[in-house]
């Protein structure tokens, strides 16, 4: 097949220089990408927000009755079948082509766990009270773990508060497996600079350096522990085992670092951008976290992300008076969850929905081959402590995107009655569709094939 002169290669635009890396894929590259057997990438995306949605309407949360449908539910209409919007849903309006909603799904795993606490298992669907009591691998890390090598970074975990919390407390919804929870970042600046600085000022071959000698001491390790680890009794040996597993990690990460010190960084357009935002302005900052991962997307710095949008323990962060700075509310942003105002519940909706509007929009607003960022980018948004105080049932979910990945939108599903599945078999039926090859995850029995085209 002969390429034309326009036919442009984006291999030669990432030897030109970090600008090409920013650019997103144009028109003109799509032959040369077809005609060489590249793929596109194929990104995943778990937003989470506290405290729950506002599901006037009965216990369960789910619409009765002959009752019309409450303008201010979460959920944006009231029979399954193609999407209406109602005010709370609203902002998704201009999207009903890339986004479903899907009433009735949750984690077994969550059932017998408190209200705010099965955010834990958000994820990871794993059964914290039962038989995985320090929680299992997230989504986002079984995605990582298989094709993370690709990027520069293997993914991006974020949260407005940072760190990992305690169990049942968790600040992240990013885990490596049993016991090992993933740090979410929380400053913008700090986040930026890991994303696009991450030689902190140095030079290319004095990071080399210190990263050959980091590599020699972690050999070094290994080496004295492996040599005295026979004498130890079997509780010792788990506990150096353990250790050993934490040096194999940093060695993957410094080999890691050091191989992707031989491709240029991308030269990020940062007008616009307040890394320099506080909680004090709420907007500003979830949108700027937003931004930073449609970022990380858009120069394929990452393919995988998670974002913790308020823990469920927020009472020692800004967080806790969000509701205030947005709506004026006079009370912690936790007491809607319980108190459920009415001339503040479905405004609070409202006003996460027109964030998360925004970064759904700024992807399918952005051209990737014969399509936009949204078409490969899969964003399940949610909460798993929904309609009333204390409930661990009846997630309020929306899936977004995937429209080129074999998902077909426009609808609300509902898994109720005999139709009931696990939240589970949605995670399984994302991971296939991102080349992700798993039968299972967590509580699973199947996959979720309504949602497909």
């Amino acid at each position: 097949m002969t390429t034309k002169s326009w036919h442009l290669n984006r291999r030669d635009l990432l030897q030109g220089g970090g600008l090409g890396l920013a650019l997103p894929l144009l028109n003109g590259m799509c032959h040369a990408e077809r005609s060489a057997g590249a793929e596109l990438p194929k990104r995943l995306f778990v937003s989470y927000f506290a405290y729950g949605a506002y599901m006037p309407g009965g216990k369960t949360g789910v619409p009765g009755g002959n009752q019309p449908h409450h303008d201010w539910s979460w959920w944006p209409c009231n029979e399954p079948g193609p999407l209406s919007f109602n005010q709370s849903a609203a902002p998704f309006e201009p999207l009903v082509d890339s986004v479903s909603y899907l009433r009735g799904l949750d984690h077994k795993g969550g059932w017998k766990m408190g209200g705010h606490s099965s955010g834990d298992v958000f994820a990871t669907g794993a059964d914290m009270t039962e038989h995985e009591k320090t929680n299992n691998i997230s989504i986002d890390q079984v995605a990582a773990n298989r094709h993370g090598h690709q990027t520069r970074y293997p993914s991006l975990v974020l949260g407005t508060e940072g760190g990992t919390g305690s169990y049942g407390s968790s600040k992240t919804l990013s885990h490596r497996g049993p016991g090992r929870a993933i740090p979410s970042l929380h400053k913008p600046q700090e986040i930026f600079n890991r994303l696009f600085k991450p030689y902190a000022g140095k030079g290319v071959q004095q990071v080399r350096a210190g990263l050959k000698r980091e590599a020699s001491i972690l050999d070094l390790m290994l080496d004295n522990s492996h040599s005295f680890q026979r004498q130890l009794g079997r509780g010792d040996q788990v506990k150096v085992s353990e250790y050993l597993e934490s040096i194999r990690e940093l060695e993957k990460r410094v080999e890691r670092t050091s191989q992707w010190t031989h491709a240029q960084l991308p030269d990020i357009d940062t007008k616009g951008l307040n890394i320099e935002v506080s909680h004090k302005e709420p907007q500003e900052y979830i949108r700027c976290m937003y931004d930073l991962i449609y970022l990380a997307f858009q120069t394929d710095s990452t393919r995988y992300a998670t974002l913790m949008l308020e823990s469920e323990q927020s009472q020692g962060s800004e967080l806790w008076n969000y509701a205030t700075y947005v709506l004026g509310y006079k009370g912690a942003t936790h007491d809607i969850a319980h108190k459920r105002p009415e001339d503040y519940s479905g405004k609070w909706d409202r006003w996460r929905a027109e964030q998360h509007a925004y970064f759904l929009k700024r992807l399918h607003e952005t051209p990737e081959g014969d399509g936009n960022l949204l078409d490969r980018t899969l964003v399940l948004w949610g909460s798993a402590h929904p309609h009333a105080s204390h409930s661990t049932k009846n997630y309020p979910l929306q899936l977004a995107g995937g429209n080129r990945l074999g998902f077909r939108h426009g609808q609300l599903h509902a898994f109720e009655g005999d139709k009931k599945v696990p939240l589970a078999n949605l995670f399984v039926s994302m991971l296939n569709a991102i080349d992700v090859p798993v039968e299972r995850f967590a509580d699973s029995t199947g996959n979720l094939n309504q949602l497909m085209g």
